[in-house]
């Protein structure tokens, strides 16, 4: 059988594959555009508020900025295509598309990883070293710290995946078993024999992930550390109340990510997969807007002062 590159296109299986899911085409078509009206405004809505309250120009919310950021790319890198999927019987994607799917997909996991990562260190100054916490989280080192977490996510990262997904040859088959040009899903149907793109992506997988959780790790035994040490119950829970929103997001985002790649490889376990990546690529982009929103005191505020400005402004418009 003769190996080519020349491929065009996949054919996306999607969700559909499965004859029970068939008949909730339409219902779940309505409940992600739900999903990914909320991730949009919710994501929109953290980078508004941020941007406009100087009470909110501190290192904190400034990571907080740019996770909403890449939660919104994220989504919308994958959900529009998800969502056509479900509505029309075409689920073709050109190999263009998919490489670039697959590229900026990746380039915001990782760089998402890297900044969680980031905002666990800024806890530890914060909780650790209060004194310091201006000094030490300089715009200089924020920006420094922000940047390293794109170009990561963007050269050591994903140019490394999508040069290993350019060298796969393919033969006949084009149809990905997933509703995202994902790389498990890509080399499934490849000719080429991938134990060397498997093995360098392990090293580079292994290495991102051992990193950021060595980095959250030390960040939260050296604040438990130094909360226990506190006299004060209420220094003590002022102290967790500020990493408790942070903490709930690494859960649901490393526990995913775990699930997912702790799933078996087989035919039967292909739906969990697909299960587990649309709560991964949709749901986490959500949930994080509303988790730091509902567990800060400082948000809602922020969200309640403009409110009652728009209403406000809106009576006297009213009233001219």
């Amino acid at each position: 059988m003769k190996y080519t590159n020349n491929i065009t296109e996949f054919i996306l299986l999607g969700l559909s594959q499965n004859m029970k899911i068939k008949h909730l085409q339409l219902p779940l078509f309505l409940a992600f555009l739900i999903v990914y009206a909320v991730t949009v405004l919710g994501n929109l809505g953290m980078i508004l508020i941020i941007r406009i309250n100087p009470k909110l120009h501190t290192p904190m919310y400034y990571f907080l900025r740019h996770l909403s950021f890449v939660d919104l790319c994220y989504s919308t890198v994958v959900t529009p295509k998800l969502l056509e999927n479900l509505l029309v019987e075409d689920r073709t994607i050109s190999f263009t598309r998919c490489l670039l799917q697959f590229f900026f997909a990746c380039t915001f996991v990782v760089t998402e990883t890297f900044l969680l990562a980031v905002m666990a260190y800024d806890r530890f100054v914060a909780v650790c070293n209060p004194l310091l916490y201006t000094v030490v989280m300089s715009p200089k080192l924020c920006s420094l710290l922000v940047g390293a977490s794109y170009s990561w996510g963007t050269v050591s990262c994903s140019l490394i995946y999508t040069l290993l997904f350019l060298t796969l040859s393919f033969c006949g088959t084009k149809f990905i078993n997933n509703f995202v040009c994902e790389h498990v899903a890509i080399v499934a149907v490849s000719c080429s024999d991938p134990y060397i793109s498997q093995e360098i992506i392990l090293a580079s997988a292994t290495f991102n992930e051992v990193s950021r959780l060595m980095i959250i790790l030390t960040s939260y035994v050296c604040i438990i550390i130094t909360v226990l040490k506190m006299p004060s119950t209420g220094g003590r829970h002022k102290a967790f109340s500020t990493c408790a929103s942070h903490l709930t997001a690494i859960t649901i985002f490393h526990g995913s990510i775990l699930f997912l790649y702790c799933v078996p490889n087989s035919k039967s376990s292909w739906l969990m997969v697909k299960v587990a990546s649309v709560f991964y690529s949709m749901v986490i982009p959500m949930l994080n807007p509303l988790i730091y929103s509902l567990r800060n005191k400082d948000v809602k505020a922020a969200v309640r002062k403009l409110i009652n400005t728009n209403l406000i402004c809106q009576l006297m418009i009213n009233v001219k």
